[in-house]
């Protein structure tokens, strides 16, 4: 079999509804599959007026809203109806990108037909509950994931840090890497505006610290803020320039009074606001790769971020941006101060980043996921046992 013959059921908890960088790079592999003649079937919630049109057929999960955050949905499992309509396309392989009650009837589907199942990990879930003064039970939330991703057949780790992670969380033995890439139409140095800047109330001469990203409390809103708060107490000049929009902007906005909110861009829009920024500040511990760090390398920034699974892969501290232990408001803000106190440090860092992020390939990073699939499924192939593949071999011979 080659990736033409292929089939395969894709499950995402959000696909495009709400738009965010793991839904984002499910519809760029979709759309890398069907340039390539494999067959796709998304399965996933929807809504009448989703954030974006979504890269192939797309088929309703049953959903309810999620208590506290409604703009997110919960897929509640498979319907009669999503049922039959998995019958009729009969995949090869099934592909889960979220640990929720539909990923969860998704897998027991695919078990009960001999199907194999793999499993794209997109966001530390767990660590989402230090976030919302439940942390003592993130114990709990990796016995819950262990046993979803121990029913899948392989697992993919969006960067070597993150495999690392879910190897010590005893996740899965199969783990292989679906890293991101980047659109170096959109993100670039040259996309740099000061005339922009300026008409934002940014001079030329301001150090813009920027935050790039949904504005939810689990990318580390309340360790940004405070660690502009520790600049402005030991009296360093800077501007915050925010990008993105989200149920906690007015809570950022209101701990940020003299920040520049310039709300969802996209496009070249987007490259323009980031390549406009001095440098990047990420505190999430939540992401598993860090988009946003990889934005911001493309545009010529430094970027200040977490020493966590994501951004460990992408800086390297001390020559393309630093790494600061999670929490750690002066050492933020002491990574910032250096940037600020010396140019020419934050000009090197940055071209060296930029230069890092030309590895990042779209098409080179899905043809790893195809891969994948293609391995599943001949590997599943060799086993005894009713396979898909023997009815198709039947409907050939029919």
């Amino acid at each position: 079999m080659d990736l033409a013959e292929l089939r395969v059921a894709l499950f995402s908890g959000n696909y495009n509804y709400v738009r965010d960088g793991a839904n984002q790079a499910l519809n760029r592999l979709v759309a890398y599959l069907l340039r390539h003649g494999a067959t796709v079937r998304v399965y996933a919630p929807t809504v009448a007026c989703p954030a974006f049109e979504p890269a192939g057929d797309l088929v309703a999960l049953p959903s309810l809203p999620i208590p506290g955050r409604a703009e997110y949905r919960m897929p509640l499992g498979l319907s009669p109806q999503v049922r039959r309509d998995l019958d009729a396309f009969d995949p090869h392989v099934v592909h889960v990108s979220s640990p929720d009650p539909g990923g969860h009837r998704a897998v027991s589907w695919a078990r009960s037909r001999h199907l194999p199942v793999l499993a794209s990990v997109h966001t530390r879930f767990e660590t989402y509950l230090r976030y919302y003064g439940v942390g003592f039970l993130e114990p709990v939330a990796v016995v819950l994931l262990r046993r979803f991703y121990r029913r899948c057949d392989a697992l993919l780790a969006p960067s070597e840090s993150m495999a690392q992670v879910l190897r010590q969380q005893a996740m899965g033995r199969d783990i292989s890497l679906w890293s991101r890439g980047v659109d170096r139409t959109i993100f670039d140095p040259s996309r740099r505006d000061l005339a922009w800047r300026r008409a934002q109330g940014i001079a030329d001469e301001d150090l813009a610290v920027g935050f790039l990203g949904r504005l939810v409390m689990e990318k580390g809103l309340d360790v940004f803020a405070a660690a502009m708060a520790r600049l402005r107490d030991q009296g360093l000049a800077h501007r915050v320039l925010v990008v993105g929009e989200g149920p906690a902007q007015d809570w950022f906005r209101e701990r940020l009074p003299e920040a520049v909110f310039v709300g969802f861009r996209q496009g070249a829009d987007l490259g323009r606001a980031v390549a406009s920024m001095d440098l990047l500040l990420n505190p999430s511990i939540t992401e598993t790769f860090g988009n946003v760090t990889l934005e911001a390398m493309a545009s010529g920034l430094p970027v200040v971020a977490a020493r966590a699974a994501g951004s460990m892969s992408l800086i390297e501290d001390g020559a393309n941006g630093r790494l600061v232990e999670p929490g750690d408001i002066a050492g933020f803000a002491a990574a910032i101060a250096a940037y600020a106190a010396d140019p020419a440090l934050r000009a090197r860092h940055g071209a060296e980043g930029e230069a890092r992020s030309r590895a990042f390939s779209w098409d080179a990073i899905n043809c790893a996921v195809a891969d994948a699939y293609l391995r599943l499924v001949r590997a599943r192939r060799c086993l005894p046992g009713p396979e898909p593949l023997e009815r198709d071999r039947h409907r050939e011979t029919a």
